[in-house]
């Protein structure tokens, strides 16, 4: 099964409403992701494998780039999520950067 992933769906998919400054942005974001179109399939799963820890993906305010960020507090959903974040990211080769001091990473894409 191919799943396309448009810059459309994906604002629909993350919860934003696909208004034009919205869309421009994703556009943005998705044409300086290095192999975008190689992982962009398993983002999906991704959003739904973190859901249970708090986690989400957003589009980031401050840079053209997605974002993964998670909201627990509680010790056993940051380190799940951090480490299913680790596996994800080894298995599709995606590399995250890290923001210190939180719960959230940048997907820059693929080397």
């Amino acid at each position: 099964m191919h799943i396309d992933i448009t810059p459309e769906s994906l604002l629909v998919q993350l919860g934003y409403p696909p208004n034009d400054a919205l869309l421009a942005h994703m556009k943005r974001t998705l044409n300086v992701t290095p192999g975008f179109d190689t992982f962009s399939r398993h983002l999906l799963s991704l959003k739904d494998d973190i859901a249970r820890f708090d986690g989400y993906l957003a589009l980031s305010n401050s840079r053209n780039a997605l974002k993964i960020k998670c909201d627990a507090t509680h010790a056993e959903k940051t380190t799940a999520y951090h480490d299913t974040l680790k596996r994800w990211a080894q298995k599709y080769k995606v590399t995250l950067e890290p923001v210190p001091g939180t719960h959230t990473y940048y997907i820059l894409g693929q080397p």
